[in-house]
């Protein structure tokens, strides 16, 4: 008897029994207490990028009013200004104004731009609404919409002259509605397709052309911003021959015969 008491298992305290059992329930107690932690800590950090998505999301398209110049394409101007749809939706906006084939757009056609581009509207309604500096020859290149082309004008000779008129004015260009309408009709009869094909400007091989009858070098030195390159535009033929009789003449209102 008294050797098998040698292989008994010692007794426990039961005070040790009792700290045991707490250290064990306090480590099963702390895990998921800290898994918790975590996970509170990981869901602010998603929210602001999440309100940041939705922000943008929601931001609105802006119309702005945009001057074709050259080299230009649907698909240019649509990726500048990040048009939702691309040039389609550009195309399709913009149809009464650039015709059947999407491809055929000219300097100086206005379109309708719905960008989603931060500040693109302000800025283009900035640089338009900037004075012009006069200017007798003005220097090549074409600009945006200018404040003229915020109004609307009738697509014909009244409608051109008064476009012409308010672009003139902008530039410094001087010229009465009197004096282009009566050098219009005697040049042209208000044709803004007529062409001369027997005169010696047209044996030379540059023949006079549009309402005011220019020849192709001189409306190209004349030619003022913000007007289209094709010099059968009835306003860019006025405005070019207006800005030429001006260095010349002093005025439009000056000619009074061939010029």
């Amino acid at each position: 008897m008294a050797g098998r008491g040698k292989h008994r298992r010692p007794r426990t305290n039961p005070l040790t029994r009792g700290v045991i059992a707490a250290g064990t329930g306090g480590a099963a107690l702390t895990l998921p207490l800290l898994g918790a932690t975590h996970a509170s800590a990981a869901e602010p950090q998603s929210a602001p990028a999440a309100a940041q998505s939705v922000k943008q999301a929601a931001q609105p398209a802006k119309s702005l009013t945009y001057t074709v110049v050259k080299g230009d394409s649907l698909a240019r101007i649509a990726d500048k200004y990040d048009v939702s749809g691309g040039w389609k939706k550009l195309y399709k906006d913009n149809r009464a104004a650039v015709g059947d084939d999407p491809k055929l757009i000219h300097p100086g056609l206005k379109l309708t731009v719905k960008t989603t581009k931060a500040g693109a509207a302000k800025k283009t309604a900035t640089k338009s609404s900037a004075p012009a500096k006069p200017a007798a020859k003005p220097a090549g290149g074409v600009a945006q919409a200018t404040q003229a082309s915020a109004k609307t004008y009738a697509n014909n000779l009244d409608g051109w002259i008064r476009e012409a008129l308010d672009i003139m004015a902008q530039k410094g260009i001087p010229g009465s509605y009197d004096g282009i309408y009566r050098n219009v009709m005697r040049e042209s009869s208000g044709n803004p397709l007529a062409i001369n094909n027997w005169d010696s400007n047209a044996a030379k091989g540059t023949p006079s052309k549009g309402l005011l009858q220019t020849i192709d070098p001189t409306f190209q030195a004349y030619h003022v911003d913000g007007t289209s390159w094709d010099p059968y535009d009835p306003v860019a033929n006025i405005t070019a021959a207006c800005n030429y009789a001006a260095d010349r003449y002093g005025s439009i209102d000056n000619v009074n015969g061939p010029y």
